[in-house]
């Protein structure tokens, strides 16, 4: 039961009562009740003047007096200039804490019929996966999940950038510089191997550079351009998208390597998708749209045979769509995979996870998908996302100064088992069992502290900061739900079973004020999940676990539970506890967060 619905439609029932007039929709206003006053729901009465033809406030005190006469859910009211105050009575919270307790189903909103495709992740495979990509994994991972619980069928996919030139430098690098180096013969993972070559051909381009610029007297970027090693790169692209067998198969082996490295990776973080879809696979499939796009006058070929798309005078610039020897760019495999997808799946909407940097591309891609004629172009949404930045500074790839996953992931561990050793988290635990609970806390430290940060902006992340088991945290959550948990258990033990008292047993005593605020929480969480759906924001499905975990643990501070006099009450209370503990693993849930049983 939403109590703003159920005062909505007790109000529209009182004023065709009242005033003989049916009223439009629009003027029934109602909101939470601000903290300094008195009430739970407010009717706002000043749009309904011209139905009262009264004071605000007297018509605020007539609806009030209506609805407290006519509904015993209602125990008070009063009135603030033009705004009704109504307080619910016990029986009425009692009412929506006995439709929550026990249902399993509670928090998932109902099947829309709509498919909505999100892709993330979205990686290059000449590096392992680093903070950055971890961000975007974790957005898109929680989005997917929090449109679910919305109701929506969703499909998540993963774009591997497998080809281009980026792709050819960690290839010529290894070729070079190699030496037939395998992730089996270095013991390394083989993402961090083909990173490594990566970061070689991005020093010897430095290098080579450094020289031209000098000798040449240049710029260091045109001096860039005449440097042979790019230029070798930019042949073995050329090579590649020709079927040269040698470069092919090259690509083939190093690309395999940095799967099985990726496969790790994402395991170990809980992620994974319903389709995978490479570059490689889908690059002629925009191929094909940019000369559907020249036979109907949208594009031009200009006399070095690149194409482009002018888009000037929609306020934006012009746009290359193919090279003048052929080769595509990122948005000709874009324009491609978008229709490819569209029509395989009939999506109702597709939404990239890609960070802000890309906002223009985006842009750019509806508008070019538009003038190609697909309607459907509307139906595509970037959820753009801010950088990640570290204490010291912003990560660079072709530098080797990003932090690995992996590395991080390893040093989140590590943070987690000195912080549970210090605070004596661990009683009764085996050594297995304190490394499950160590890598747990550990990924749920930074999976909610990445998350509970608004996609839009730009975050820094101290992993020191994150595990934190006292403040805004994913261990405080984690913690909090393992309490409850050891309460549970306890209870169990002596024989107490969780129970909501039936709604005629209440006499006014068997909710504390304080519970009656946790049930009204509780009772938002279905609210809490469609707004952030909404907003794309699981940011707003972190601040709700956080919020609930804070208020759990001030109620437990200062409320008796087990030693309970009232048998009544503190069956009421073990129900109470059953709920919070189900609402926090199911929202924490959309955020990735496994919370323990114990800690």
């Amino acid at each position: 039961m939403n109590p703003e619905t159920f005062i909505f439609d007790k109000a529209k029932e009182a004023i065709e009562c009242l005033y003989g007039i049916t009223a439009d929709e629009k003027l029934i206003q109602t909101q939470a009740t601000r903290k300094e006053f008195e009430g739970d729901i407010t009717l706002v009465a000043f749009p309904l003047l011209k139905i009262s033809r009264k004071a605000p406030e007297a018509t605020a005190l007539q609806i009030g007096e209506y609805l407290k006469e006519h509904n015993s859910e209602i125990e008070s009211f009063n009135v603030v200039k033009g705004f009704l105050n109504i307080k619910f009575s016990e029986k009425f919270w009692m009412e929506i804490f006995n439709g929550m307790s026990g249902n399993a189903a509670f928090g998932q909103l109902p099947a829309t019929g709509k498919t909505i495709m999100v892709e993330y992740s979205s990686p290059n495979t000449n590096k392992p996966l680093h903070l950055g990509h971890i961000r975007n994994i974790l957005l898109g991972s929680s989005v997917s999940r929090l449109l679910e619980a919305n109701g929506n069928k969703v499909i998540k996919v993963n774009l591997v950038n497998d080809r281009g030139i980026h792709i050819c430098k960690s290839m010529l690098a290894w070729k070079k510089e190699g030496n037939g180096e395998t992730p089996k013969s270095s013991g390394m993972k083989g993402d961090h191997l083909v990173g490594k070559y990566y970061v070689a051909f991005s020093n010897e381009l430095k290098k080579e550079t450094a020289e031209i610029a000098e000798k040449e007297s240049i710029p260091a970027d045109e001096a860039e351009k005449k440097a042979p090693v790019l230029h070798e790169a930019q042949k073995m692209l050329l090579k590649w998208e020709q079927g040269d067998k040698e470069v092919v198969d090259l690509w083939k082996m190093m690309n395999s390597w940095v799967y099985e490295g990726f496969d790790v990776t994402y395991k170990r973080l809980g992620i994974s998708f319903d389709r995978t879809y490479y570059e490689s696979q889908t690059y002629l499939l925009g191929k094909a749209l940019v000369q559907k796009g020249l036979d109907m006058g949208v594009f031009e070929r200009h006399d070095d045979g690149s194409v482009w798309c002018n888009l000037e005078e929609d306020g934006l610039d012009r746009k290359l769509l193919l090279r003048g020897d052929g080769t595509s760019v990122y948005i000709t495999q874009d324009l491609g995979t978008a229709h490819q997808r569209f029509t395989e799946y009939n999506l109702d909407k597709h939404i990239y996870v890609v960070g802000n940097e890309q906002n223009y591309h985006f842009q750019v891609l509806k508008l070019i998908l538009k003038k190609l004629g697909f309607d459907w172009a509307d139906s595509i949404y970037h959820l753009s996302y801010g950088m990640v930045e570290l204490p010291d500074g912003k990560m660079k790839s072709r530098e080797g100064t990003v932090v690995d996953a992996d590395d991080l992931m390893d040093r989140m561990f590590n943070t987690a088992k000195e912080t549970s050793l210090e605070l004596g988290k661990l009683s009764g635990m085996d050594d297995e069992e304190q490394n499950r609970l160590f890598e747990m806390v550990g990924l749920g430290a930074l999976k909610y502290f990445i998350i509970k940060v608004d996609p839009k902006k730009t975050m820094l992340f101290d992993p020191k900061e994150s595990i934190d088991f006292n403040g805004n945290t994913g261990p405080f959550i984690q913690y909090t739900h393992a309490r409850i948990k050891s309460i549970l258990r306890k209870a169990a033990q002596e024989g107490i079973k969780g129970a909501v008292a039936a709604v005629e047993k209440s006499n006014g005593s068997l909710l504390l004020p304080k519970e009656i605020e946790i049930i009204k929480l509780l009772n938002n969480y279905p609210v809490v999940v469609r707004e952030a759906g909404d907003a794309f924001s699981p940011a707003m499905i972190a601040n709700y676990t956080y919020e609930l975990a804070k208020e759990f643990n001030q109620y437990y501070h200062d409320t008796s539970i087990l030693k309970e006099s009232d048998a009544v009450v503190k069956a009421n209370r073990i129900a109470l506890l059953e709920l919070i503990a189900s609402v926090l693993v199911k929202s924490a849930a959309i955020l990735g967060i496994t919370l323990p049983e114990r800690m």
